[in-house]
Protein backbone atom coordinates (compact mmCIF):
# COMPACT_ATOMS: atom_id res chain seq x y z
CA UNK A 1 0.00 0.00 0.00
CA UNK A 2 1.37 3.38 -0.75
CA UNK A 3 2.05 5.96 2.23
CA UNK A 4 -0.25 9.00 1.23
CA UNK A 5 2.18 11.44 1.97
CA UNK A 6 4.24 10.87 -0.32
CA UNK A 7 3.33 13.06 -3.67
CA UNK A 8 4.15 10.31 -6.34
CA UNK A 9 4.07 13.76 -8.42
CA UNK A 10 3.87 17.13 -8.80
CA UNK A 11 0.07 18.19 -8.54
CA UNK A 12 -0.53 19.15 -12.08
CA UNK A 13 -2.41 22.47 -13.33
CA UNK A 14 -6.40 22.04 -12.52
CA UNK A 15 -5.32 19.97 -9.80
CA UNK A 16 -6.86 21.21 -6.17
CA UNK A 17 -4.98 22.12 -3.07
CA UNK A 18 -7.41 21.38 0.39
CA UNK A 19 -6.40 24.18 2.66
CA UNK A 20 -7.51 23.81 6.49
CA UNK A 21 -8.67 27.58 7.89
CA UNK A 22 -10.61 30.19 6.09
CA UNK A 23 -9.16 33.36 7.43
CA UNK A 24 -7.12 36.01 5.31
CA UNK A 25 -4.39 33.68 4.93
CA UNK A 26 -6.24 31.09 3.21
CA UNK A 27 -7.82 33.64 0.94
CA UNK A 28 -4.48 34.90 -0.14
CA UNK A 29 -3.43 31.39 -0.57
CA UNK A 30 -7.01 30.81 -2.88
CA UNK A 31 -5.57 33.62 -4.95
CA UNK A 32 -1.88 32.47 -5.55
CA UNK A 33 -3.34 29.25 -6.39
CA UNK A 34 -5.46 30.68 -8.81
CA UNK A 35 -2.80 32.44 -10.65
CA UNK A 36 -0.94 28.95 -11.02
CA UNK A 37 -4.25 27.39 -12.39
CA UNK A 38 -4.46 25.27 -9.12
CA UNK A 39 -7.72 25.22 -7.71
CA UNK A 40 -8.53 25.23 -3.43
CA UNK A 41 -10.83 24.19 -1.56
CA UNK A 42 -11.01 25.18 1.69
CA UNK A 43 -12.64 23.98 5.18
CA UNK A 44 -13.68 25.63 7.64
CA UNK A 45 -15.51 25.90 10.86
CA UNK A 46 -16.88 29.63 10.32
CA UNK A 47 -20.07 29.88 8.24
CA UNK A 48 -19.16 33.20 6.33
CA UNK A 49 -14.98 32.53 5.97
CA UNK A 50 -13.57 35.01 4.19
CA UNK A 51 -11.20 32.91 1.88
CA UNK A 52 -14.78 31.03 0.41
CA UNK A 53 -15.62 34.09 -1.20
CA UNK A 54 -12.50 33.25 -3.28
CA UNK A 55 -12.24 29.33 -3.42
CA UNK A 56 -13.08 27.23 -6.33
CA UNK A 57 -15.10 25.00 -3.56
CA UNK A 58 -15.42 24.72 0.24
CA UNK A 59 -17.10 23.16 3.15
CA UNK A 60 -18.07 24.22 6.20
CA UNK A 61 -18.49 21.99 9.40
CA UNK A 62 -16.15 21.66 12.26
CA UNK A 63 -12.78 20.69 12.21
CA UNK A 64 -13.76 17.77 14.73
CA UNK A 65 -16.43 15.55 12.33
CA UNK A 66 -14.21 13.08 10.81
CA UNK A 67 -16.83 12.05 8.00
CA UNK A 68 -16.46 15.92 6.58
CA UNK A 69 -12.57 15.54 6.67
CA UNK A 70 -12.83 12.31 4.60
CA UNK A 71 -15.42 13.76 1.83
CA UNK A 72 -12.92 16.58 2.18
CA UNK A 73 -9.67 14.59 1.63
CA UNK A 74 -11.50 12.87 -1.36
CA UNK A 75 -11.67 15.76 -3.25
CA UNK A 76 -8.06 17.45 -3.16
CA UNK A 77 -4.77 16.35 -4.21
CA UNK A 78 -2.75 17.75 -0.99
CA UNK A 79 -3.64 18.83 2.23
CA UNK A 80 -2.13 22.57 4.00
CA UNK A 81 -2.92 24.54 6.89
CA UNK A 82 -3.59 28.05 7.23
CA UNK A 83 -3.34 28.66 10.86
CA UNK A 84 -1.51 25.92 13.45
CA UNK A 85 -4.44 25.75 16.11
CA UNK A 86 -5.71 22.93 14.04
CA UNK A 87 -6.89 19.64 15.98
CA UNK A 88 -4.56 17.43 16.26
CA UNK A 89 -6.96 14.61 15.47
CA UNK A 90 -8.10 16.45 12.77
CA UNK A 91 -4.69 16.01 10.80
CA UNK A 92 -4.13 12.27 11.95
CA UNK A 93 -7.22 11.41 10.08
CA UNK A 94 -6.27 13.29 7.15
CA UNK A 95 -2.97 11.62 7.26
CA UNK A 96 -4.30 8.74 6.32
CA UNK A 97 -5.80 9.56 3.63
CA UNK A 98 -3.82 12.67 1.55
CA UNK A 99 -0.07 13.91 1.89
CA UNK A 100 -0.35 17.15 4.28
CA UNK A 101 2.00 19.78 4.23
CA UNK A 102 3.82 20.74 6.01
CA UNK A 103 3.89 17.29 8.60
CA UNK A 104 2.00 16.65 11.69
CA UNK A 105 5.18 17.21 13.76
CA UNK A 106 6.25 20.09 12.60
CA UNK A 107 2.25 21.15 13.96
CA UNK A 108 2.58 19.51 16.87
CA UNK A 109 5.94 21.06 18.10
CA UNK A 110 5.11 24.49 17.31
CA UNK A 111 1.62 24.12 18.67
CA UNK A 112 3.13 23.59 22.29
CA UNK A 113 5.31 26.71 23.50
CA UNK A 114 7.69 24.52 25.71
CA UNK A 115 8.54 22.07 22.92
CA UNK A 116 8.99 24.26 20.21
CA UNK A 117 11.23 26.34 22.73
CA UNK A 118 13.23 22.85 23.78
CA UNK A 119 13.14 22.01 19.84
CA UNK A 120 14.97 25.30 19.18
CA UNK A 121 17.47 25.35 21.93
CA UNK A 122 18.47 21.32 20.64
CA UNK A 123 19.68 22.99 17.34
CA UNK A 124 21.76 24.80 19.08
CA UNK A 125 20.39 28.44 18.53
CA UNK A 126 19.79 30.98 20.94
CA UNK A 127 16.09 31.59 22.95
CA UNK A 128 15.56 33.57 25.95
CA UNK A 129 15.94 31.50 29.28
CA UNK A 130 13.21 29.53 29.66
CA UNK A 131 11.40 27.13 32.38
CA UNK A 132 7.98 24.60 32.55
CA UNK A 133 4.99 26.14 34.56
CA UNK A 134 2.74 23.35 35.52
CA UNK A 135 1.85 24.59 39.28
CA UNK A 136 1.86 27.62 41.27
CA UNK A 137 5.54 26.22 43.03
CA UNK A 138 7.03 25.82 39.61
CA UNK A 139 5.85 28.93 38.88
CA UNK A 140 7.46 30.44 41.63
CA UNK A 141 10.44 28.54 41.27
CA UNK A 142 10.78 29.39 37.72
CA UNK A 143 10.87 32.87 38.09
CA UNK A 144 14.24 32.70 39.91
CA UNK A 145 15.72 29.78 37.45
CA UNK A 146 15.79 32.46 34.95
CA UNK A 147 17.55 34.65 36.04
CA UNK A 148 16.05 38.19 35.23
CA UNK A 149 14.03 40.25 37.22
CA UNK A 150 11.33 40.68 34.76
CA UNK A 151 9.14 37.78 32.39
CA UNK A 152 6.73 36.52 30.56
CA UNK A 153 4.38 33.65 31.85
CA UNK A 154 2.25 32.25 28.35
CA UNK A 155 0.01 29.36 27.87
CA UNK A 156 2.06 26.82 26.32
CA UNK A 157 -0.99 26.18 23.87
CA UNK A 158 -3.21 28.99 21.80
CA UNK A 159 -2.55 32.38 22.37
CA UNK A 160 -1.85 34.86 19.77
CA UNK A 161 -1.73 38.61 19.05
CA UNK A 162 -0.66 38.85 23.15
CA UNK A 163 -3.45 36.68 24.22
CA UNK A 164 -2.60 34.05 27.06
CA UNK A 165 0.20 36.49 28.01
CA UNK A 166 1.15 38.09 30.90
CA UNK A 167 4.30 40.17 32.37
CA UNK A 168 5.90 39.59 35.51
CA UNK A 169 8.29 40.85 37.83
CA UNK A 170 8.30 38.46 40.85
CA UNK A 171 7.67 35.65 41.66
CA UNK A 172 4.35 36.30 43.47
CA UNK A 173 3.26 37.66 40.14
CA UNK A 174 4.44 34.89 38.18
CA UNK A 175 1.97 32.74 40.86
CA UNK A 176 -0.34 35.10 40.27
CA UNK A 177 -0.67 35.03 36.38
CA UNK A 178 -0.72 31.29 36.61
CA UNK A 179 -3.45 31.49 38.25
CA UNK A 180 -5.34 33.88 35.72
CA UNK A 181 -4.95 30.78 33.18
CA UNK A 182 -6.73 28.78 35.13
CA UNK A 183 -3.64 26.89 35.94
CA UNK A 184 -3.58 25.56 32.19
CA UNK A 185 0.22 24.39 31.35
CA UNK A 186 2.76 27.76 30.88
CA UNK A 187 6.23 28.63 30.12
CA UNK A 188 7.84 31.22 31.84
CA UNK A 189 10.51 33.13 29.53
CA UNK A 190 12.95 35.63 30.68
CA UNK A 191 12.04 39.06 29.04
CA UNK A 192 14.37 40.46 26.25
CA UNK A 193 15.85 43.88 26.05
CA UNK A 194 16.10 43.83 22.31
CA UNK A 195 16.94 46.71 20.02
CA UNK A 196 14.36 46.01 17.56
CA UNK A 197 11.97 42.43 16.61
CA UNK A 198 12.83 41.15 12.91
CA UNK A 199 11.42 37.79 11.66
CA UNK A 200 12.24 35.79 8.50
CA UNK A 201 10.05 34.49 5.98
CA UNK A 202 11.42 31.41 4.64
CA UNK A 203 10.07 28.68 2.10
CA UNK A 204 11.09 25.04 1.74
CA UNK A 205 10.97 22.06 -0.95
CA UNK A 206 9.77 18.86 -0.53
CA UNK A 207 13.22 17.78 -1.50
CA UNK A 208 15.04 20.16 0.91
CA UNK A 209 15.38 23.05 -1.82
CA UNK A 210 15.00 26.50 0.26
CA UNK A 211 15.06 29.84 -0.36
CA UNK A 212 13.91 32.76 2.36
CA UNK A 213 13.19 36.00 2.00
CA UNK A 214 15.06 39.64 3.20
CA UNK A 215 13.98 39.40 6.54
CA UNK A 216 11.70 42.54 7.47
CA UNK A 217 11.79 44.96 10.56
CA UNK A 218 8.20 44.79 12.93
CA UNK A 219 6.75 47.02 14.51
CA UNK A 220 3.84 46.14 17.37
CA UNK A 221 1.11 47.80 19.20
CA UNK A 222 -1.32 46.56 21.77
CA UNK A 223 0.66 43.05 20.87
CA UNK A 224 -0.72 42.93 17.42
CA UNK A 225 1.55 43.67 14.28
CA UNK A 226 1.23 46.84 13.37
CA UNK A 227 3.81 47.32 10.61
CA UNK A 228 6.63 45.11 8.54
CA UNK A 229 9.53 47.03 6.85
CA UNK A 230 11.80 46.17 4.57
CA UNK A 231 15.07 46.26 4.11
CA UNK A 232 15.47 46.02 8.21
CA UNK A 233 18.31 47.56 9.94
CA UNK A 234 20.06 44.20 10.35
CA UNK A 235 23.79 44.30 9.04
CA UNK A 236 24.51 41.86 5.91
CA UNK A 237 25.94 38.84 7.90
CA UNK A 238 22.76 39.33 10.67
CA UNK A 239 20.50 38.76 7.70
CA UNK A 240 21.96 35.99 6.30
CA UNK A 241 22.55 34.22 9.68
CA UNK A 242 18.76 35.02 10.23
CA UNK A 243 18.49 32.81 7.14
CA UNK A 244 20.46 30.20 8.12
CA UNK A 245 18.57 29.76 11.34
CA UNK A 246 15.60 29.21 9.44
CA UNK A 247 17.40 26.91 7.21
CA UNK A 248 18.53 24.61 9.55
CA UNK A 249 14.79 24.36 11.63
CA UNK A 250 13.33 23.62 8.41
CA UNK A 251 15.64 21.12 7.66
CA UNK A 252 15.40 19.57 11.16
CA UNK A 253 11.62 19.59 10.66
CA UNK A 254 11.88 18.35 7.27
CA UNK A 255 9.41 20.83 6.44
CA UNK A 256 7.30 21.33 3.31
CA UNK A 257 5.91 24.89 2.61
CA UNK A 258 6.56 28.76 4.15
CA UNK A 259 7.08 29.22 7.49
CA UNK A 260 7.99 32.18 9.65
CA UNK A 261 10.92 32.62 12.35
CA UNK A 262 10.10 35.61 14.71
CA UNK A 263 13.37 36.98 16.02
CA UNK A 264 14.36 39.50 18.84
CA UNK A 265 17.32 41.37 17.61
CA UNK A 266 19.71 42.09 20.72
CA UNK A 267 23.06 43.41 20.86
CA UNK A 268 24.78 40.10 21.12
CA UNK A 269 22.67 39.05 18.77
CA UNK A 270 19.60 36.88 17.33
CA UNK A 271 17.20 35.44 19.58
CA UNK A 272 14.24 33.01 18.61
CA UNK A 273 11.25 34.10 19.70
CA UNK A 274 8.65 31.68 18.06
CA UNK A 275 7.80 29.54 14.49
CA UNK A 276 5.00 29.98 12.61
CA UNK A 277 4.30 27.06 10.71
CA UNK A 278 2.19 28.97 7.63
CA UNK A 279 2.66 31.77 5.96
CA UNK A 280 2.66 35.26 8.11
CA UNK A 281 1.13 38.62 8.24
CA UNK A 282 4.86 39.84 8.50
CA UNK A 283 5.43 38.69 5.23
CA UNK A 284 2.43 40.16 3.13
CA UNK A 285 4.42 42.71 1.81
CA UNK A 286 5.82 39.90 -0.45
CA UNK A 287 3.15 39.80 -2.18
CA UNK A 288 3.73 43.64 -4.09
CA UNK A 289 7.67 43.69 -3.86
CA UNK A 290 8.55 40.51 -5.00
CA UNK A 291 7.84 38.37 -8.08
CA UNK A 292 6.85 35.73 -6.27
CA UNK A 293 4.89 36.18 -2.45
CA UNK A 294 5.29 33.97 0.26
CA UNK A 295 1.46 32.63 -0.54
CA UNK A 296 2.79 31.36 -4.08
CA UNK A 297 5.95 29.87 -3.07
CA UNK A 298 4.07 28.15 0.07
CA UNK A 299 1.47 26.87 -2.56
CA UNK A 300 4.75 25.68 -4.92
CA UNK A 301 6.14 23.51 -2.43
CA UNK A 302 3.09 21.91 -0.98
CA UNK A 303 2.26 21.07 -4.85
CA UNK A 304 5.56 19.43 -5.17
CA UNK A 305 6.42 22.51 -7.61
CA UNK A 306 10.08 24.04 -7.92
CA UNK A 307 10.31 27.39 -5.86
CA UNK A 308 10.22 30.43 -7.24
CA UNK A 309 12.92 33.32 -6.52
CA UNK A 310 12.01 35.23 -3.19
CA UNK A 311 14.41 38.20 -4.59
CA UNK A 312 12.68 41.45 -3.83
CA UNK A 313 12.18 44.03 -6.68
CA UNK A 314 10.90 47.23 -4.35
CA UNK A 315 11.34 48.44 -0.90
CA UNK A 316 8.27 47.85 1.00
CA UNK A 317 6.40 49.03 4.21
CA UNK A 318 3.39 46.76 5.52
CA UNK A 319 0.65 48.37 7.22
CA UNK A 320 -1.94 46.07 8.94
CA UNK A 321 -5.58 47.62 8.73
CA UNK A 322 -6.86 46.79 12.13
CA UNK A 323 -10.56 47.30 13.06
CA UNK A 324 -11.74 51.10 12.13
CA UNK A 325 -8.74 51.72 10.06
CA UNK A 326 -10.33 50.39 7.14
CA UNK A 327 -12.71 52.69 6.63
CA UNK A 328 -10.06 54.79 5.38
CA UNK A 329 -9.54 52.33 2.73
CA UNK A 330 -10.09 55.27 -0.07
CA UNK A 331 -7.72 57.31 1.38
CA UNK A 332 -5.19 54.86 0.71
CA UNK A 333 -6.05 54.59 -2.37
CA UNK A 334 -5.37 58.29 -3.59
CA UNK A 335 -2.04 58.32 -1.74
CA UNK A 336 -0.99 55.29 -3.91
CA UNK A 337 -0.77 52.37 -1.49
CA UNK A 338 -1.41 48.64 -2.93
CA UNK A 339 -4.49 47.50 -0.65
CA UNK A 340 -5.47 44.16 0.12
CA UNK A 341 -9.17 44.05 1.62
CA UNK A 342 -10.21 40.28 3.10
CA UNK A 343 -13.86 39.78 3.08
CA UNK A 344 -14.47 39.85 6.77
CA UNK A 345 -18.14 41.14 7.38
CA UNK A 346 -17.87 42.58 10.65
CA UNK A 347 -15.45 45.29 11.86
CA UNK A 348 -14.57 44.96 15.56
CA UNK A 349 -11.20 46.34 17.59
CA UNK A 350 -8.31 44.43 16.81
CA UNK A 351 -9.44 42.43 14.24
CA UNK A 352 -6.90 42.10 10.90
CA UNK A 353 -9.54 43.71 7.94
CA UNK A 354 -6.70 44.28 5.47
CA UNK A 355 -3.35 45.87 4.32
CA UNK A 356 -1.89 48.44 2.82
CA UNK A 357 1.87 47.90 1.33
CA UNK A 358 3.91 50.86 0.26
CA UNK A 359 6.71 50.48 -2.66
CA UNK A 360 10.01 52.70 -2.79
CA UNK A 361 12.86 52.22 -5.08
CA UNK A 362 14.90 49.10 -3.89
CA UNK A 363 17.91 50.35 -1.77
CA UNK A 364 20.59 48.36 0.44
CA UNK A 365 19.67 50.05 3.29
CA UNK A 366 16.54 51.48 5.55
CA UNK A 367 15.98 54.79 4.03
CA UNK A 368 12.54 53.78 2.14
CA UNK A 369 10.14 54.10 1.47
CA UNK A 370 7.69 55.73 4.62
CA UNK A 371 4.57 55.14 4.41
CA UNK A 372 2.03 58.50 4.78
CA UNK A 373 1.28 57.67 8.20
CA UNK A 374 4.25 57.37 9.45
Amino acid sequence: MSDPQVLSAPVPPGGTIGILGGGQLARMLALAAARLGLKTHVFSDVRDAPAFQVTSAHTYASYRNAEALRKFAQAVDVVTFEFENVPAESIDTLSLLKPVRPNARSLAITQERFDEKSFVSSLGIATAAFAAVNSAGEARAAFGKIGSNRAVLKTRRLGYDGKGQAMVSSPEQAVAAFEKFKKAPCILEAFVNFDFEASVIAVRGGGGTFAAYDPPENEHGDHILRRSIVPSRLSAPRVEEAKEIARKIGDALDYVGTFCVELFVTPDGLLVNEIAPRVHNSGHWTIDACAASQFENHIRAVAGWPLASTERHSNAVMENLIGEDVRDWQSVLKRGGCLHLYGKSEIRDGRKMGHITWLGPRAVRRNGPKSPTS
